[in-house]
């Protein structure tokens, strides 16, 4: 089977690479088109900021290359983000793969933001989350979230319900970091790694 992490200007990669090794999986860390065409499984993470992120993606074209993926794709944290609609961190048009917006936590009394550390997730369904407890805790950094929406497969709450995760046909996402979210975070790595 072939990974491929798709490269670019978006930090924690290593992470997920070590996740990778843990599980014995042999992956490629690559931005070119043919071998992210020809891969199994894609998965594209990210740490940064949204606007950034996304010149990136258009100057080299995977900005319509990832939405026209047929293989299973996993998005995590500003991955997640980018494969929306549209983000508020400095008003970004994103690729649309989820029809559904990111918005900034609101400013609120007894709350920091950015949302940090390990929080619960909760309504978990679909096959990225086979064998995980109901309330099980993940570990998230962001200070922008999606709605609950039609594409929600798991939910999280920090001063507003949001989309933990979503599914959309072979596209998947999660907001908080599989890589580093010990046992859980592995399991669903390893539940994608089987589709």
């Amino acid at each position: 089977m072939k990974t491929v992490i798709i490269k670019y200007n978006a930090g924690n990669v290593q992470s997920v690479m070590y996740a990778l090794d843990r599980l014995g999986a042999s992956y490629l860390l690559t931005d070119d088109e043919a071998e992210i065409r020809s891969a199994d499984k894609v998965i594209f993470p990210g740490v940064g900021e949204a606007s950034t992120a996304m010149a990136y993606l258009r100057e080299r074209g995977l900005n319509k290359l990832i939405p026209s993926l047929k293989q299973p794709v996993l998005g995590t944290c500003v991955g997640m983000q980018l494969m929306c609609r549209y983000s508020e961190e400095n008003n970004t048009t994103c690729m649309g793969i989820f029809d559904i917006d990111v918005r900034r936590f609101p400013a609120t009394p007894g709350y920091k933001v950015p949302h940090m550390g390990w929080n619960s997730i909760s309504n978990l369904r679909g096959p990225l989350t086979t064998g995980l407890p109901e309330q099980a805790y993940m570990y998230f950094v962001h200070s922008y979230a999606a709605d609950v929406c039609d594409y929600t497969i798991a939910e999280c709450e920090y001063i507003r319900p949001f989309s933990a995760m979503l599914h959309k046909d072979n596209f998947y996402a999660a907001q908080f970091h599989c890589e580093i979210s010990g046992n859980v975070g592995q399991r669903i790595l390893e539940n994608f790694l089987k589709l």
